[in-house]
């Protein structure tokens, strides 16, 4: 659990409540899940608190947290970010292994000791936390007015991601020279190698450049040292480069960063000294690189908004992806901090349910907007819905559940009063699972041998070996849900339909004898931006029938016979579908709604899984028969 260090003093300040005591801001934090665990030797609070509220990572964003819940605050605050003035181009030399950037410019930022600790204590938490050590992102922080930018198209500075607090200097009147530095601010830095020149693009005036490095390419002064390294050296004889060196381990080329100096950050490892920030430093410019651009560009978020709190004026910058490197989601060009808003809904009903109190309309719009959210409602026959703006720091929001967990907290969990539910129930299965239970016995029944296999799998045994595209249109084609950071290549996403793993199970089992009939009543899910998870959740019915004289009608046969056991009507007409052969397949329509398909696997299918006889399948939503 993070645990996250807090000067009450600054936490006074920032909230604008004086008067409160320590232990008051403890109750206080308490009632929002933040659990009292201790003092620091400098006399720091410390709270422990659940891992989704990333936001609550500094003082600031505590203290945010306190202003909604004390009323100071209500709905949704986005700031208003000026033009962009910077452009980070990136390279096609940057390493495949870690090819994303973002970032922002921050200007008027009053940073005091306090301030800067609190800086430097989110930045690590956020490392530890979203960053997954750094390996999946990492920050670098610069002042501004020591990075030099360049014209655009040209060998530019970029951020660095490796997690010290560095500064970088560039010209913050929005000129194309940028300061005059002499060869003392140097630190050692060369001139970048000579770069495959793209097209200019981007509004910004300054522009860096996020590259690949040689190991014993150009030279910087990294941070706690006074020599310049290569990127190499600084992996063997810096004590920070030692402790990230496993992070580029293996990597041809290093991520580099570069102004119009030259390099002056060596991501994910270390920043240079040249770009250290102070007390003194005012105007920041933040960058973060990472695997994955939704969570550096969240990481990024968090930070804005902490640094806003301080005063900071967000200004945007602008993102140059050179190559085919980009985020496929977002495209070559993007302008950054992302502050675009999220939605989702809850109904009325569900919301009294779990909370177990009864609320008027007025009143959950009032608890919405006292948890930092904007939300409005629309009466509908059954029930009223609310739809809720979602501030773009809250990376936690996934489920309607979280917004009622948000009222509760806005509500008082202590101000629930606990009783007996007014009607008592004797425990039994739900209504799926007797179903599933019931078209179980059947397929038994009918000779089928009952299997339990993974929900997940990967793209290759879900797509390309049973000769589908993703994203087709074909039944089974839809696009799937992915793992972010999965722990085999043999799972790296849900299972989008059932099929391919009972033909898994044949592959496995070509040493036993046939005839082999097998079935499965299982979860399946693929992503759909309509649902409030953005992920739609089925359950399906499979089967197979393997064995040397196994036809279409085998697997209609069988087909017919469950829905008949369900009184469900069956209409088969042709389809044409890439897992089977053509003119032997049929979609599967149950009381007139196409849920699924049967036919003969298709001859490539069969080869590739090594089976080495005719098999015939069906699948089909469960959801059919009820």
């Amino acid at each position: 659990m993070p645990v996250v260090d807090i000067d009450t003093d600054e936490l006074r300040a920032l909230t604008g409540h004086g008067e409160k005591t320590d232990e008051e801001f403890e109750a206080d934090l308490f009632a929002l899940g933040l659990e009292y665990e201790g003092e620091t030797e400098d006399g720091d609070k410390q709270f422990e608190f659940a891992p989704d509220r990333l936001d609550r990572l500094s003082v600031e964003g505590v203290a945010r947290s306190l202003r909604y819940q004390y009323g100071d605050a209500r709905g949704v605050h986005v700031p208003d970010p000026n033009s962009p003035d910077w452009t980070i181009e990136v390279d096609p030399s940057v390493p495949d292994e870690r090819p994303y950037v973002t970032g922002a410019v921050v200007r008027g930022v009053d940073l005091d000791e306090a301030a800067l600790d609190s800086l430097i204590q989110l930045q690590e938490k956020l490392h530890a936390t979203m960053g997954r050590g750094r390996a999946k992102g990492a920050i670098g922080i610069h002042d501004l007015t020591m990075l030099k930018g360049a014209g655009l198209g040209t060998a530019g500075g970029s951020l660095d991601l490796g997690g010290s607090l560095g500064a970088g200097g560039a010209d913050t009147g929005g000129t194309d020279a940028g300061p005059v530095i002499d060869d003392d601010a140097l630190d050692g830095s060369e001139p970048p190698e000579s770069l495959d020149e793209g097209p200019a693009r981007g509004s910004g005036e300054n522009s860096i450049t996020y590259r690949g490095v040689e190991p014993d390419g150009d030279q910087f002064v990294p941070l706690d040292a006074d020599a310049a390294m290569t990127p190499g050296e600084v992996l063997t004889e810096h004590p920070t480069g030692e402790t990230y060196a496993d992070l580029v381990e293996g990597l041809e080329r290093y991520p580099a960063i570069y102004d119009e100096i030259g390099l002056f950050s060596f991501p994910p490892v270390i920043n240079g000294r040249r770009t250290e920030v102070s007390t003194d430093s005012r105007d920041l410019f933040i960058e973060l690189t990472g695997t994955d651009q939704w969570t550096i560009d969240k990481m990024c978020v968090v930070l804005c908004y902490a640094l806003s709190a301080r005063g900071g004026a967000i200004e945007e910058i602008e993102v140059v992806y050179q190559g085919d490197t980009y985020p496929e989601e977002y495209g070559p060009e993007l302008v950054r901090p992302d502050l675009d808003t999220d939605e989702k809904t809850v109904g009325h009903d569900r919301i009294e349910t779990v909370l177990g109190v009864e609320l008027d309309r007025e009143e959950v719009v009032d608890l919405f907007e006292r948890s930092g959210l904007d939300a409005s409602y629309t009466l509908g026959e059954e029930t009223t819905r609310y739809d809720v703006t979602i501030p773009p720091y809250r990376v936690d929001v996934l489920h309607p559940l979280d917004l009622i967990d948000d009222v509760g907290r806005a509500y008082g969990f202590d101000e629930l009063e606990p009783r007996y539910p007014d009607v008592g129930t004797v425990g039994g299965r739900h209504e799926r699972s007797r179903l599933e239970r019931a078209v179980r016995t059947a397929l038994v029944g009918l000779g089928f041998e009952d299997t339990l296999n993974f929900h997940m799998t990967a793209a290759d045994e879900n797509y390309e070996r049973m000769q589908i595209e993703e994203g087709s249109g074909a039944f089974g084609a839809e696009e799937a849900v992915g793992i972010t950071s999965p722990y085999s290549e043999d799972y790296t996403q849900l299972r989008t339909w059932a099929l391919p793993s009972l033909v898994q199970v044949l592959e496995n089992n070509t040493h036993r004898s046939y005839p082999q009939d097998l079935a499965e009543v299982g979860f399946v899910a693929h992503r759909d931006d309509d649902e409030n998870t953005r992920v739609a959740e089925a359950r399906r019915v499979a089967g197979v029938v393997a064995r040397t004289d196994a036809t279409y009608e085998d697997a209609k046969a069988r087909l017919q016979a469950v829905c008949d056991d369900f009184d469900a009507e069956l209409e088969t007409p042709a389809v044409d579908h890439p897992s089977f052969i053509p003119g032997r397949a049929a979609a599967v329509e149950l009381d007139g709604e196409r849920v699924g398909v049967v036919g003969e696997l298709h001859p490539a299918v069969l080869v590739d899984h090594d089976v080495e006889v005719p098999v015939a399948a069906f699948e089909f939503d469960l959801s059919g028969l009820a």
